[in-house]
């Protein structure tokens, strides 16, 4: 199940909501009518990205500290093959704690796969 992280910082101009299950993390961004605007999934320093008028990006999360002498910034690089029914699953599994409209449109988005 999903636990929402109650302070989670915001960005100008759209609402971040971000929930943590075991092994999976999502985070919701709401544009300002308080719709999905996107969401990721993140597992196993991979990251799936949907945003509306987009569709899907898939990426490994590269943690930028390859040596302890350096502190830079993780960003997400592309990495090939997404394993979507995996995926599926487990936000199925994981889901049963979100409003019934946002599961709907995510395992939507996750079966339509755009």
């Amino acid at each position: 199940m999903f636990q929402e992280h109650r302070s989670v910082r915001q960005e100008p101009g759209q609402q971040r909501r971000w929930f943590e299950g075991d092994g999976l993390d999502l985070i919701v961004w709401l544009d300002d009518k308080n719709e999905v605007a996107g969401f990721q999934l993140c597992r196993d320093a991979h990251a799936l990205t949907w945003r509306r008028g987009r569709g899907f990006a898939h990426g490994r999360i590269d943690e930028g500290d390859s040596t302890p002498l350096k502190n830079e910034t993780p960003i997400i690089v592309p990495n090939g093959r997404v394993p979507w029914a995996e995926l599926t699953k487990l936000f199925e599994s994981h889901s049963g704690s979100l409003e019934p409209p946002l599961r709907d449109l995510i395992l939507a988005r996750l079966t339509a796969r755009r």
